[in-house]
């Protein structure tokens, strides 16, 4: 948690260009405006893969997509990055792609048993197959023979993230019956240019 805090403290220092105001509460509030009113610490964790560690039992259920997602492989990239009010603005440029595509809450899930079983649906198309789970990385493999593919799991204030690497949405996103000529794709592809170590995905709540 000492390292979350540091950055922080970074985040201080990289708004102000280097001249410290009086006001440093006003200063961080406007850096990570994108938090709301949830603990700033707790909610920067929750933006490192791997950080807050989530087991297989808190995975299991059937999770509703309710808006896009994302997170950092690394504390020092989340801070590199500009922390949350990035990934707030990332958030908000994947939701009108994935509403083009016709993501939501109605036609996108996922559930998980505890025999390593998952079925979801992503635009109403179905996903079925078996997964593993290592919850020391967060990280979440799915097979199938429609598609395969990894996830990241981190925890939000609502639930869980699913987030995976720029091309790997892409791929489930035309299999799920995105047109892959539709230039709001390419967004997610730009996002990950822009911002070293960035995995995108799906906001879940259960």
């Amino acid at each position: 948690m000492k390292k979350i805090c540091s950055i922080i403290a970074s985040l201080v220092l990289l708004s102000s260009c280097g001249t410290m105001g009086s006001d440093t509460g006003n200063i961080l509030g406007s850096i990570l405006g994108a938090l709301g009113n949830e603990n700033t610490v707790n909610s920067l964790a929750d933006l490192v893969i791997g950080y807050v560690k989530i087991d297989q039992s808190q995975l299991v259920g059937t999770w509703k997509y309710t808006e896009p997602s994302c997170a950092f492989t690394s504390e020092n990239l989340l801070a590199k990055a500009g922390g949350a009010a990035v990934a707030g603005q990332i958030k908000g440029k994947l939701l009108p792609v994935f509403q083009q595509v016709g993501v939501n809450a109605n036609n996108t899930y996922f559930t998980f048993t505890d025999d390593n079983q998952f079925s979801a649906k992503i635009n109403g198309i179905p996903w079925n197959g078996t997964y593993t789970y290592d919850p020391n990385t967060g990280t979440l493999k799915m097979k199938s023979l429609l598609l395969s593919s990894t996830a990241f799991i981190t925890r939000s204030t609502k639930g869980l993230n699913l987030n995976f690497e720029s091309k790997k949405l892409l791929n489930i996103l035309q299999v799920a019956g995105a047109m892959s000529g539709n230039a709001n794709l390419q967004t997610i592809t730009d996002l990950s240019k822009n911002y070293d170590g960035v995995r995108l995905g799906f906001n879940m709540y259960k």
